[in-house]
């Protein structure tokens, strides 16, 4: 089993990156090149109490992050939130001529600001599973300029007004990172649809097993951890997709398949209502009213 080694500062990654002590100690701006990485931690799972964001290229070592192995042999952004657990695969022979930057930021610099409520909603921190954000040339120079601006300002000496602007920075980053990484969900065309495809077949298993009775409607957490992907990531890629949520589309499929049994069979609205997972048919019937504009009885009566 790995050890797990908590990192609670920015100063004591520096230290075991074999990188100089941090000009501030809340945030740091990182040059990839001079970490240090040594095959002699792949043993180790890594939790940071600070978020990490960084553009990798030229990097010999996998990075394990939830259940998935990222390599970086294109222009990577990566992005990791306190408490999240990750491992790094270095390879025997070393390192090759690595490149990009890291910025590490530590909560407490975003206090009492408004990106210290905002950043949380950033989705692509709160995946636990993933695929890293591919930029192309363009991007990849929008946010490296992005950093060199706030390179600039973290080396100059630190005064009332620098907290304001690099921040306005940062958010600037996370707003064109939102903006490419919905730009991806679109242009990844074939691995997006066969996660819609793979998405398809499980709604399919679970609503014509007839079990939906004893286990309930699948949630979204249930269906997003069997398709080894984070809810958060298959909802923002559902809406790319189809402009419908997760828990949408499991609704649909649900009134889909509840129209088939009032207009094919004699079962009460009740029965129907407990076939398909509701506790409670007034539940039942409230969400098909909603999706229809017509009541159960209201649909089966408009086939007689």
């Amino acid at each position: 089993m790995k050890e797990l080694r908590r990192l609670k500062s920015i100063t004591e990654f520096h230290r075991a990156r074999g990188l100089q002590t941090p000009e501030h100690p809340l945030i740091s701006v990182v040059n990839y090149a001079s970490v240090i990485l040594s095959p002699e931690n792949n043993n180790i799972n890594w939790v940071l109490d600070f978020y990490s964001i960084s553009l990798k290229k030229n990097l010999a070592v996998k990075i394990k992050y939830g259940q998935q192995k990222y390599d970086f042999d294109e222009g990577v952004m990566f992005f990791i939130a306190p408490g999240q657990v990750f491992s790094i695969e270095v390879p025997q022979e070393g390192e090759r001529n690595k490149s990009g930057w890291m910025l590490l930021i530590h909560p407490d610099f975003l206090w009492n600001t408004h990106l210290a409520k905002t950043i949380k909603q950033y989705a692509f921190f709160g995946y636990a599973i993933n695929e890293a954000l591919f930029l192309s040339e363009r991007e990849e120079a929008r946010t490296n300029n992005i950093i060199d601006t706030i390179r600039q300002e973290y080396y100059t000496n630190i005064d009332e007004f620098s907290q304001k602007i690099i921040i306005s920075h940062i958010e600037a980053l996370l707003n064109y990172a939102d903006r490419f990484y919905h730009r991806q969900f679109i242009t990844r065309k074939i691995s997006n649809h066969q996660i819609l495809e793979r998405l398809e077949q499980l709604l399919d298993f679970c609503f014509e097993s007839e079990t939906l009775a004893t286990n309930g409607i699948p949630s979204v957490q249930f269906i997003s951890e069997k398709l080894n992907i984070s809810p958060n990531y298959l909802s923002n890629l559902l809406k790319a997709l189809t402009g419908q949520s997760t828990q949408h589309h499991i609704q649909n499929k649900l009134i889909d398949i509840a129209k088939g049994k009032l207009s094919t069979t004699h079962l009460t609205v009740n029965e129907i209502a407990y076939e398909l997972g509701f506790e409670h048919p007034q539940s039942f019937r409230k969400l098909f009213k909603s999706q229809t504009k017509m009541s159960p009885l209201e649909f089966r009566q408009s086939f007689s």
